[in-house]
């Protein structure tokens, strides 16, 4: 694109919507505040036009996500954070646990499971960022905590074939980054969670959790030996309170962000529910692949194609003059990538996690464009030349 005596050529067109961040992602395209309009501010949602926005935003999930119908479903406080702790401080204690960790989001179960809820029967099966552990050490006697998609690595379990539908534990999934871009197998999962801020680009601090008839049955069965918080109560006098999952939420929702959840859900029905979603994700995932694969300078942080994500596209530099320099070098050059792209307007909030490795991070779900992500990686192009040629090497 350039050489040594020449300045980057600056891209002759910009994203339309130059929002790529991993929470809270982009919204639909087309979204205006318009959509808020029926928002039933100022009421309670214990009234009954909250009750049925409520009601609505559960059964279009359970739509478009093809949900079982025997699977409950519930709005829940806190994001996905609190949709996970709710599931692990309500469910785990009866038996041993194996948690697999991959990446930040992973890792930080691993930390509720050993350093706060303190269970002596966990085992703890790591990899390294980019790679997945091997996911046939499971011991599905045993419950099993995983995210499907790892948000900071870019690194997804490729399917649920590694899960036996004889488990005699329960699986309890965080799906926050995979739900509504990626199948998952209902009948192999027991719990999933995800937030309304990840693949339809909703508002922050709401999650859902999505329990299976064997999930419920050990919470009717079994009680922790901790104190349980009020917040994360889904039985009383062991059963389990079923208006969790008829709309009656634990604590009060913002009704204007349950509002723009039902926008989301209704546009994605209309391009075609699960498989509209999935497909959009797979063809900006294929645009990045078509570009990195001619692109000598990048690389996909997820080791095998088979894993690497639709919706967190990570990326790292593998130009030998960056990659050679120390990790506070590259930390800085990415950084620095990432600011040029977010002061031209191009592209915001496409650095790493705080507690990944330096790469570049960009949500590719539903709501991106492909015809955004070919015009990003234009401006990739001309970003890194030009952090480059600031580091005075050859070109």
């Amino acid at each position: 694109m350039t050489t040594a005596s020449a300045a980057p050529t600056v891209p002759a067109r910009k994203p339309q919507n130059p929002n790529y961040s991993s929470g809270p992602c982009a919204k639909r395209p087309g979204w205006s505040l318009d959509v808020l309009a029926d928002a039933p501010l100022g009421r309670s949602h214990r009234a009954k036009i909250g009750k049925a926005k409520l009601k609505q935003a559960i059964d279009l999930t359970r739509e478009v996500l093809e949900v079982p119908a025997d699977y409950r479903i519930g709005v829940v406080p806190a994001s996905d954070t609190g949709a996970v702790e709710m599931a692990l401080w309500s469910l785990l204690g009866e038996r041993g646990v194996d948690v697999l960790a991959w990446e930040s989001f992973g890792l930080g179960w691993v930390t509720d499971v050993v350093k706060q809820l303190k269970l002596n029967d966990a085992r703890i099966i790591k990899a390294d960022y980019g790679k997945l552990p091997d996911l046939y050490q499971v011991d599905f006697s045993r419950d099993v905590v995983f995210t499907w998609n790892g948000t900071t690595s870019g690194v997804r379990v490729p399917n649920g074939n590694w899960i036996p539908a004889s488990r005699e534990g329960l699986t309890i999934c965080d799906a926050t980054s995979a739900a509504f871009a990626q199948d998952l197998p209902f009948d192999k999962l027991d719990v999933v969670t995800f937030s309304w801020q990840k693949a339809l680009g909703g508002e922050a601090a709401h999650g859902m959790i999505i329990l299976s008839p064997r999930a419920v049955a050990r919470l009717e069965s079994y009680t922790p030996s901790w104190p349980m918080p009020k917040i994360f109560r889904m039985t009383k006098g062991n059963k389990l309170i079923e208006g969790i999952f008829v709309g009656e939420t634990i604590n009060t929702p913002s009704m204007l962000c349950v509002e723009d959840y039902l926008d989301a859900l209704k546009w994605a029905k209309s391009i075609g529910g699960l498989k509209g979603l999935r497909g959009r994700a797979d063809a900006n995932l294929k645009a990045f692949a078509t570009w990195a694969e001619k692109t000598p300078w990048v690389d996909f942080f997820a080791a095998d194609p088979l894993t690497r994500s639709n919706t967190s596209i990570c990326l790292k530099i593998v130009d030998p003059a960056v990659a050679g320099l120390d990790l506070a070098g590259q930390e800085a050059f990415v950084r620095a990538l990432a600011s040029r792209l977010d002061k031209e307007g191009v592209a915001y909030d496409t650095a790493f996690h705080r507690d990944a490795p330096p790469h570049l991070r960009i949500w590719a779900g539903a709501t991106i464009e492909t015809s955004d992500v070919e015009i990003l990686t234009e401006w990739l192009e001309w970003a890194f030349a030009t952090e480059k040629a600031a580091l005075k090497v050859p070109a």
